[in-house]
């Protein structure tokens, strides 16, 4: 009786005397690695909590708002699709505040950044002994998560064998950990988002696990497409970011305001959101003029030719954007497949991932289809 009173008020177990040493222990790591899902389950709690508005008034803006007003309070499963950099973190971020699960975690996932070997113990989790280097029990994503958002980011790169698991888990919102005989049950809202057309035959996607997806669908418009939002864009960043900074914000010239509106912005809102960045760390006046512009991707100069790296300010301005031009060349000529221009590049997909979102560059043809 007071074994049970004691859990009662808070106790994670108790030991019957004499103590074994093997059941002390266990639960000692058991108690631990609890204590670590309510800390990582608190911050990713406090991370959901801080709200960014999606700014933007565009009528396909209005559209993304009026989407999320409808279907944040269900428990429908939603699959967000858009080019890198259209905001879709930020949209999953005010589905889940929406939503009736809103205080409990959203827990994400990039799909892309994670080695293929190793995405199931990420998603569910190991048993200690389950493979080389699996030292300890490990808690995955879809326990992180449950009774809140689970994110699947570009789901559209994770491996077959992956999806056939996750699809089992979606339906039945049960699993078992890697190397585990042991059922757990999970109640978790599923938001998938990618940037790839996963209905294509040729994708690579289970149809079965898209059909289980595209419940509820919307797909982000990229920013060319936005007619209005971009000055909108580079205000509201330009004032945050300067608070941030703990600097005054700067104004744009028309001239240069004229320049940013006819840009194509392939990499999207985060190429803005990075742009904005720089000239308030490099900007020398207190008003943008289209000399303080850098050279925007696709841009040639006066002469005609492509963009000159003899305007650089120091070597690593210089190995950033050569580096950019290649990599966005390579994407190019391997019509914008990742896996394909990492495999034909030696690198690593993630590494790949990581780079495109630094240097804000087009996985997808421009308007004009290059």
């Amino acid at each position: 009786e007071t074994a049970v009173e004691a859990v009662k008020n808070g106790a994670y177990d108790y030991l019957e005397k004499p103590l074994d040493r093997s059941r002390l222990l266990m639960t000692l790591a058991n108690c631990l690695s609890h204590k670590q899902v309510l800390d990582d389950r608190e911050a990713l709690r406090n991370k959901a909590g801080a709200a960014v508005p999606i700014v933007g008034e565009s009528a396909a803006i209005r559209e993304v708002r009026r989407f999320i007003e409808k279907v944040g309070p269900t428990e429908g499963t939603v699959l967000i699709t858009g080019e890198n950099g259209t905001g879709k973190e930020l949209v999953v971020n005010a589905i889940h505040r929406a939503s009736a699960r809103a205080d409990k975690p959203l827990v994400e996932v990039n799909c892309a950044a994670i080695p293929r070997d190793l995405v199931e113990s990420e998603l569910f989790g190991h048993e200690k002994g389950s493979f080389t280097g699996a030292d300890k029990r490990r808690i995955g994503k879809f326990e992180h998560a449950d009774g809140g958002t689970l994110f699947l980011d570009e789901i559209g790169d994770m491996g077959e064998e992956a999806q056939a698991k996750v699809l089992k888990a979606v339906e039945e919102s049960r699993f078992q950990r890697v190397g585990g005989t042991e059922t757990h049950e999970v109640d978790v809202r599923i938001v998938a988002a990618t940037n790839r057309d996963l209905s294509a035959p040729d994708s690579g996607f289970r149809q079965d696990l898209f059909f289980r997806l595209n419940v509820l669908a919307i797909h982000l418009p990229p920013l060319r497409e936005r007619a209005g939002d971009v000055e909108l864009l580079l205000s509201w960043f330009m004032a945050d970011m300067a608070a941030r900074m703990n600097q005054p914000a700067l104004s744009f010239s028309s001239e240069a305001l004229a320049i940013l509106r006819e840009y194509s912005w392939p990499g999207n809102v985060r190429e803005l959101r990075n742009l904005v960045e720089r000239l308030l760390i490099l900007c020398s006046g207190k008003t943008v003029k289209p000399d303080d512009l850098p050279l925007l991707p696709g841009q040639r100069n006066p002469a005609g030719q492509e963009a000159s790296f003899m305007d650089c300010q120091g070597f690593q301005e210089f190995k950033a954007r050569s580096e950019g031009a290649f990599l966005q060349q390579k994407l190019r000529e391997n019509r914008y497949n990742v896996s394909r221009t990492a495999e034909a590049l030696g690198m690593q997909r993630s590494n790949l991932y990581k780079k495109i979102s630094k240097y804000g560059l087009r996985t997808q043809p421009d308007v004009d289809g290059h």
